[in-house]
């Protein structure tokens, strides 16, 4: 390995696994490894990062796979054609015709470096994200690229239209108020991990159904204590529950200003303060890793984690892992608002959706599961 290579390695270790590094090292080129220290450095987030080396290693082995060398700068229009033609395909056609789509001898180098595991065509939405980078990175180099040629418009167009496809969401079935019960009842032996991730799940849950990152990365700075509020509206010197805010930090969606937060009410609070007792974190990471003995690390639980935690409790409460993940926690709450009788506007304050568009989409489906519209049969 070159002094170079040990260089590069250094600059992506903030945000990228020891195996991608070595892998992204191989594959990019001095000046890509630059442009992603300089995002790094300059306050991307650490998932956006992830997901722009991943896109733009995929590139660069799709261009030497395809072409047997490197990505050209700036990419000519007919290389950006076969990129879309490659990865956006018919598969009824691709059954009358096997060169259709991508060549067999592209796919295999693909699958051989682990860049490729779609058997059809790629999402869409993937698609047009690579793009959007790929586009990106002209303007960074001070170049001019063919993206925004009509014919590559039209191209894309007409490509998605035949390689159309259902949209796949995150986690196929939400994580509703009573689905959550059921994860919550397999945390009730009292150990360091079932304190965890009972305060995890009813934390992500009741601030609005928080990003898999924003739970990872939860800090105790964050956390602030404010007035308790009474449980039942109509009697104010009754019994009182406690609030808590919780600061948000910038995500993909956001730049989360200075002071924004979200608050928590009642049993979110109560194990949250139960793990914190419990733990004796007063510092740092909120949840941590804790290995197979029980001890609890310094270390901050990985998105992935919390991940494979909710797999892992709806397997023990036997649902289906494969029908849920943390996302489901997201889309959930606004189900279960839309159940409820809350407003769109008021769900949407408490979970951050920038997108009405998106937000509504799980919104609606819980609202018209309630009323009678779809039980008309």
């Amino acid at each position: 390995m070159t002094p170079r290579d040990d260089f590069a390695l250094d600059a992506l270790a903030g945000f990228l696994p020891l195996a991608a590094r070595d892998r992204l090292v191989e594959t990019l080129s001095e000046a890509e490894i630059d442009t992603l220290t300089h995002l790094a450095k300059s306050g991307t987030g650490p998932n956006s990062l992830r997901a722009l080396a991943s896109d733009l290693a995929y590139l660069e082995a799709w261009a030497r796979a395809s072409t047997d060398a490197p990505l050209v700068w700036p990419a000519t229009e007919t290389t950006v054609l076969r990129f879309i033609a490659h990865h956006l395909w018919d598969e009824e056609e691709r059954e009358k015709n096997p060169e259709h789509g991508m060549p067999e001898i592209v796919a295999e180098m693909l699958r051989t470096e682990g860049r490729l595991k779609s058997t059809g065509p790629h999402a869409p939405a993937t698609v047009r994200r690579r793009l959007a980078l790929w586009s990106s990175l002209h303007r960074w180099r001070g170049l001019e690229g063919p993206f925004s040629a009509p014919s590559l418009r039209n191209a894309l167009r007409l490509a998605i239209r035949a390689a159309d496809r259902p949209r796949v969401r995150k986690s196929a079935a939400a994580i509703t108020r009573d689905i959550l019960d059921q994860l919550l009842a397999t945390c009730e032996r009292g150990r360091a991990v079932d304190l965890r991730d009972r305060a995890l799940l009813l934390l992500a849950f009741g601030s609005g159904g928080r990003r898999r990152s924003e739970i990872a990365r939860l800090k105790v700075e964050d956390l602030e204590e404010r007035e308790p509020v009474a449980a039942d509206a109509k009697a104010q010197n009754g019994e009182k529950l406690p609030v808590l805010a919780i600061r948000l930090r910038r995500t993909k969606t956001s730049s989360a200003d200075a002071g924004e937060s979200v608050l928590v009410v009642g049993r979110p609070v109560e194990a949250l303060g139960a793990w914190l007792a419990f733990s004796k974190i007063d510092a740092g990471p909120v949840f941590r890793r804790i290995d197979k003995w029980g001890n609890i690390g310094a270390a901050a639980l990985d998105p992935q984690s919390v991940n494979a935690m909710i797999k892992s409790r709806c397997a023990v409460a036997r649902l289906d892992p494969g029908q849920f993940s943390a996302h489901g926690l997201r889309s959930g709450y606004l189900t279960e608002a839309a159940r409820a009788g809350v407003s769109l506007p008021e769900a949407m304050q408490q979970s951050r959706h920038r997108s009405v568009q998106q937000a509504a989409r799980y919104y609606n489906e819980g609202e018209i599961a309630r009323g009678r519209a779809a039980r008309l049969a």
